[in-house]
Formats: C-alpha cells, sequence, structure tokens
C-alpha cells in the first residue's frame, strides 16, 4: 500500500478481530472496550500466563465474555481423549468454539474428529492450519449448517518464506461452500496483516493486546509519525544523558 493511499480505521474495517491470549485482565479490558469480537487462547498461551487450572480459568472468562465467541483448545494428543475433552469444553456454555489441531503430534489427521464432533452440533475452532490440502480436508469434514472457524496460520506461513496472501484467498474460496464457517488469519506478525486480511475478505483476525495497540497508529500522517519518531529519539537521548 502506498503511502499516497488513504488507510482505513480500525473501526471501519469489515474483518472481525479476536483477542488472542490468557491473561484475564487483558481479556476483561478487552471486552469491556468493545474492541473485538471474540476470545481465542492455547495452551501454550495458558502456560505462559501462569494457569494451572485449565477448567477454572475457562469458567472464569466465561463469566465475563456471555455475548462473544471464546475458543478453548483440546490438549490430548489421542483422538477419543480430544473428544471427551472437547465435549466437556463446548458444555461449558453456548459461545465456546472447541478448538480442535487439524493433527495430532503423530502427523494423523484430525477429520475424523471433527466430522464426529461437528455432527453432533459442535462449534469448532479447527487450528493449526497451514496448507490448503489442510484446509480442504477440514471443509469436507465440517457441517455446513454448524458454525465453524478455520483458523489458517498465515503468520507462520510467512515465516517460512511463502506469501500467504494467495493461501488465505484460495482458502477462501474453498470455505465458500460452508455459509457457517470462517477463515480466521493467525499469527499476524504486524498491523498491516490486519489491513490485507480484510482487504481479501478474511472473516477473522487474532490480534495481540500489543498489535491491537499498534492499529491506533492506522491512517496517521506518515510525516507526523516520522517527526514523532525524530522527537522519541531526541528525547531518549537527553534523559541518558549522552555525550559525543
Amino acid at each position: 500500500m502506498s503511502s499516497g493511499q488513504s488507510v482505513p480505521k480500525l473501526q471501519d474495517l469489515k474483518i472481525k478481530i479476536y483477542s488472542d491470549g490468557a491473561d484475564l485482565d487483558s481479556i476483561i479490558d478487552a471486552y469491556n472496550r468493545g474492541v473485538v469480537k471474540g476470545f481465542t487462547t492455547n495452551p501454550t498461551l495458558m502456560a505462559k500466563a501462569g494457569i494451572t487450572n485449565y477448567l477454572a480459568f475457562a469458567e472464569e472468562v466465561l463469566r465475563v465474555v456471555t455475548d462473544r465467541s471464546v475458543s478453548f483448545e483440546v490438549f490430548s494428543d489421542d483422538f477419543d481423549e480430544m473428544r471427551e475433552q472437547a465435549l466437556r469444553l463446548a458444555a461449558l456454555g453456548d459461545n465456546v468454539y472447541v478448538k480442535i489441531p487439524v493433527t495430532n503430534t503423530e502427523r494423523k489427521s484430525a477429520a475424523p474428529l471433527i466430522r464426529d464432533l461437528a455432527a453432533r452440533g459442535l462449534k469448532l475452532n479447527v487450528t493449526a492450519i497451514f496448507s490448503l490440502r489442510q484446509v480442504q480436508e477440514v471443509a469436507e469434514a465440517l457441517n455446513p449448517s454448524v458454525p465453524a472457524i478455520v483458523s489458517v496460520f498465515a503468520g507462520r506461513i510467512a515465516d517460512s518464506g511463502l506469501d500467504p496472501m494467495p493461501i488465505m484467498q484460495e482458502a477462501l474460496k474453498i470455505l465458500q461452500p460452508l455459509p457457517q464457517a470462517e477463515l480466521l488469519w493467525a499469527s499476524p506478525r504486524e498491523a498491516l496483516n490486519i489491513i490485507q486480511a480484510d482487504a481479501i475478505g478474511c472473516h477473522i483476525i487474532t490480534v495481540t493486546p500489543d498489535l491491537l495497540a499498534k492499529s491506533a497508529n492506522f491512517g496517521k500522517a506518515l510525516e507526523d509519525f516520522s517527526l514523532e519518531t525524530v522527537k522519541m529519539f531526541y528525547n531518549d537521548a537527553r534523559k541518558s544523558g549522552f555525550q559525543i
């Protein structure tokens, strides 16, 4: 996007912003500000946040977030145990989406489990998707009449040196026959990814609190941004007492 093009404000975008994290204070703050439309977390984020009681944390979040979707992830590597965990998590609330990894650690496809749970009417968030083959496999397993989220890790795809944009655009085409399925741009690396995801018609993007804060710069005049940066360098140098 060139500097001559206007950049929309965050509130003017069509894409839904989901907060990604496991810090309860940040979740409450994001919920109260009304910026985000949903919440996601995962076992890694929960471990980093020092959470030791999974169900207690989930129940606490759901006491606060009553009217927006919240995604909680199963953590077993055994599909039968995943099913049990998924059913228990789904029973916590109507706004719960159960996150199912697209494979287990042995690279065995979760498609049969996804098909079973979707047929039972569970709202699923299928996660850790990287390839279009995986998107197609998940699409074939979902129930067209049940809401679902398909999380493609566009940020990590970019980390591999590939441009995620064509992959995300093709993923949208694959999901077109599923009116209840939404494509989620996962693991964004910069605020620009929000604009990119919105531009191609992606339904959802997960955003960390830090990245959400950066979106306040959308639409800022670049030379004003330049001056702010110069002032930052100048003020920090003065505070440090540097001498040459």
